[in-house]
């Protein structure tokens, strides 16, 4: 053939020759188009703008507008960083470079430590490279001749054992860099604007602590260096705001090296505002017809085996213990535990539904490299709850469930989210336990419920829990950062494992169906957002403290020690700062430990019975009598009111 029809989105068609490029179509339909084209979508699959068409075939061209434009590229600067580590260092050893959320990493094998003055050096040779307008060209490589060109450089070797076909792709940057890779890729580096490193790690090869330890260097790329900026900004916020850094500044919580990683202490403040979260949480689970029930941190392997834990996650759970009867396990779901308290006796459809509720510990062993605070930890707290239920029940326990949720985001500050529908695959690849009528009934109830309370979905296909589909909600926090936190998940697995039944209707027995629920998550989690949420200045009713009392000489010390046991007969949390030091710097310390009220006395206040109250956002609020602040105070705590 001398020519192809290229099909383009609108469904008008070009007649190409051979040879042409998704770059030449974008040509010639403008030089702005060409200009602003990252790479190109061609019979579905993403390809470069310089590879040539073999036939006739539909094209889309992707701009920055498209998600997967920035995905390549970043990948494509990642390239560009492995070229100037290569031309500063070239004792260095390649690993993988891929694009992640917030930008790029790069992983090199290198005998020298990398240091933050050569991440300088490496980013201005980045720069260097950018300038000379270099291409990334596609080449094709047989498998035994690749081998034999990477020679020495183990992880590239390793990887074209594992992933590369008989004939592989890789990429040129230049007449110096090629790296195996199977795009797409960037035209040149011309088409890179924006770009930072922004720091070094240690990363095992493959996330395998057996294997050896190499550094990581992350970075960061935008379209534009606008973007870049605001994302950098966000970052610093981030930092400012990161639970680890406030969690000891305010004396929240920690992790102690005797006891082991992953393992959380609370300490007196950050044990208050955990009571104030579950206290909140129980009392709702009470409100909404769930029934309180609290079962072992362990037992026998042989609960796990029934379960299927032990079998789909042995590799997460800590080691077994030999007692005397038998091994037992520290429990890494509380679902089996649940389980046994529903199947302790018969039930008629008229028991149903069952909600089963518990603030659970489990324990999963999470590797050493993985760990981060409170957000990822070896012990943590579940507000776990199942509900068993028949069929014409589901949708609205499914609906109670999202309403719920959405009373959790709303109590705790939260109002934007998003949330998701994870569906099967429809049986094809026969991953997914569950008869195609379950999988649609569980489906429907899902889409249903969603649209009942008006909330909007994103459908993810294949991405549902082998045991059954799931919606997940997504809290967005005060600098715009997704976390996920409530999963509303269904169950056909762990009903049949257990043989679970109920006699319905009909007088014949039937297999109830079952739904996991959690709303915090973990309640370590979602203390660690909620610290970064509120950067530590937590709501009145969530503040460890609450109000610090300060006399101004020892003299109002009987005085302040009334207002102190006043407010503390009002339930309210005081700090009496009784200590013999300048009433300035009592205010600046109750200012960081962001404190929301100072109650100021002095020789007038004494006499009047009143007190000069102090907010921490708002400064002086003047001279109040002390029945007054009080009923203030109380309505303010009593109504969850999230600001003062």
């Amino acid at each position: 053939m001398s020519s192809f029809v290229i099909t383009l989105p609108d469904g008008s068609s070009k007649t190409v020759s051979v040879g042409a490029r998704p770059l030449d179509v974008a040509q010639s339909i403008s030089e702005r188009l060409a200009e602003a084209a990252i790479a190109a979508r061609v019979n579905g699959v993403l390809w470069d703008l310089t590879r040539p068409f073999t036939a006739d075939a539909t094209l889309q061209l992707l701009t920055s507008k498209d998600p997967e434009a920035l995905e390549i590229y970043r990948h494509s600067t990642a390239h560009l960083l492995a070229a100037a580590v290569l031309e500063l260092y070239p004792e260095t050893q390649l690993g993988i470079g891929p694009p992640i959320d917030t930008g790029f990493y790069y992983d090199f094998d290198r005998p020298t430590p990398f240091t933050p003055e050569d991440l300088e050096k490496i980013e201005a040779k980045m720069w260097e490279i950018q300038a000379r307008d270099l291409t990334y060209d596609r080449v094709m490589t047989r498998k035994d001749e690749g081998l034999k060109k990477y020679g020495e450089m183990w992880m590239k070797c390793e990887l074209i054992q594992e992933r590369a076909d008989e004939v592989f792709s890789e990429y040129t940057l230049g007449p110096a860099f090629i790296d195996f890779c199977r795009g797409p890729h960037l035209p040149s580096t011309r088409k890179i604007k924006a770009f930072k490193l922004l720091s070094i790690a240690g990363a095992y090869w493959k996330g395998d602590e057996k294997r050896k330890q190499l550094q990581r260097i992350y970075g960061t790329a935008f379209f534009t260096k606008k973007e870049q900026d605001e994302h950098l900004a966000r970052i610093e916020e981030a930092k400012r705001r990161d639970h680890r850094k406030l969690g000891a500044e305010l004396d929240l919580f920690s992790t102690q090296e005797l006891a082991g990683p992953g393992l959380v202490f609370f300490h007196p403040k950050g044990g208050i505002i955990r009571k104030t979260l579950e206290d909140w949480m129980r009392e709702a689970y009470l409100k909404r017809g769930y029934s309180l029930v609290y079962t072992p941190h362990v037992a026998r392997v042989d609960l796990w085996k029934t379960s299927g834990h032990f079998g789909f996650y042995h590799e997460n759970m800590f080691t077994c213990m030999e007692l005397d009867d038998a091994e037992y396990q520290l429990k890494p779901m509380n679902c089996p535990c649940h389980i046994l308290v529903f199947a302790r006796k018969p039930h008629s459809y008229r028991d149903l539904p069952q909600r089963l509720g518990e603030l659970g510990t489990v324990y999963r062993y999470e590797r050493s490299g993985t760990m981060h605070g409170l957000m990822r930890v070896r012990g943590f707290t579940q507000d776990d709850a199942h509900i068993f239920c028949t069929p014409e029940q589901i949708e609205e326990e499914i609906v109670s469930c999202l309403e719920f949720a959405q009373d959790t985001l709303r109590t705790f500050g939260f109002e934007k989210y998003k949330a998701e529908i994870s569906t099967w695959d429809g049986g094809a690849s026969g991953k997914y336990d569950g008869s195609p009528d379950q999988w649609q009934l569980a489906e429907n109830a899902l889409r249903r419920a969603v649209e009942k309370l008006g909330i909007e979905a994103t459908v993810v296909s294949d991405e549902a829990a082998f045991y059954g589909p799931k919606i997940d909600v997504k809290l967005v926090d005060a600098i715009g950062r997704l976390w996920q936190l409530s999963t509303v998940q269904f169950d056909f697995t762990l009903p049949r494992r257990f043989n679970l039944e109920y006699i319905g209707e009909d007088n014949k027995k039937h297999q109830p169906l079952m739904v996991h629920r959690a709303l915090f998550g973990s309640v370590e989690r979602f203390f660690g957002i909620l610290v970064e949420h509120y950067a530590g200045v937590f709501p009145a009713w969530l503040a460890p403290v609450q109000v610090a009392v300060m006399p101004i000489t020892d003299k109002q010390n009987g005085y302040a020690a009334e207002v102190v046991k006043a407010l503390e007969e009002d339930g309210v949390r005081v700090y009496f700062d009784n200590r013999q030091e300048k009433v300035n710097l009592k205010i600046r310390d109750a200012q960081l430990q962001k404190i929301p009220y100072m109650l100021v006395v002095g020789g007038r206040e004494a006499e009047q019975g009143t007190v000069s109250v102090r907010n921490r956002k708002h400064g002086d609020q003047g001279v109040q009598p002390l029945a007054e602040f009080r009923a203030q105070l109380q309505q303010l705590i009593a109504s969850r009111a999230l600001s003062e």
